[in-house]
């Protein structure tokens, strides 16, 4: 039997359903937002529902955004003959971050896995298929994962015979890294991806 207040333990529990979230967290989570004053918990409901009201996907990249189509797709001064393929919206946000690309994006929703039932038709694959027209080039930045893997190869079967440069991002030993510490797939990637000096 719990000692909380029933909506304290109701805050917990919600709080808890965050990814990497624990009971533990949660409960200090739960107690900061007790101890602060009442408009910080309004302010935090209210910047919750606005994301959910106001936030959609973009109906050409699938990308997160508040106007349909996005900031990325609508931009001109972008280079609208190269398409990054990812997986998720957080994908998009980590390589903008670099400032280094600056072509459009593909948001797949996920990756095809076979053992959980996600097939082609989970994902935002027959949306990318029209993009391609007048694309020049097409880069992977997928995990490199089983199941990333096998995406990329389908991707890759459905890509092959329009005329695409096809690349994916350089995969390797991070920065910081000592190499006797990395994975045998994480050094194969970095050997076979070496570059000129």
């Amino acid at each position: 039997m719990s000692t909380l207040p029933a909506s304290l333990q109701i805050l917990i529990d919600q709080l808890s359903r965050f990814p990497g979230v624990g009971k533990k967290s949660a409960q200090r989570l739960a107690f900061f937002i007790l101890k602060n004053p009442r408009d910080d918990a309004v302010a935090m409901a209210k910047a919750i529902i606005d994301v959910k009201d106001r936030i959609s996907e973009c109906s050409q990249c699938h990308n997160i955004s508040e106007d349909d189509p996005c900031d990325i797709c609508s931009d001109l001064k972008r280079d609208h003959s190269t398409i990054c393929i990812v997986q998720e919206s957080m994908d998009v946000l980590a390589i903008e971050k670099t400032g280094r690309y600056r072509g459009l994006y593909h948001v797949l929703g996920g990756v095809l896995s076979p053992l959980n039932g996600i097939g082609p038709n989970d994902l935002n694959i027959d949306d990318l298929m029209p993009r391609l027209d007048g694309i020049k080039e097409v880069i992977f930045a997928i995990n490199p994962t089983r199941d990333g893997e096998t995406t990329l190869l389908y991707l890759l079967k459905l890509i092959k015979n329009k005329g695409i440069n096809v690349s994916r991002i350089a995969q390797g030993l991070p920065m910081g890294i000592d190499i006797e510490f990395a994975d045998e797939l994480t050094l194969t990637h970095a050997i076979e991806g070496r570059t000129q000096l």
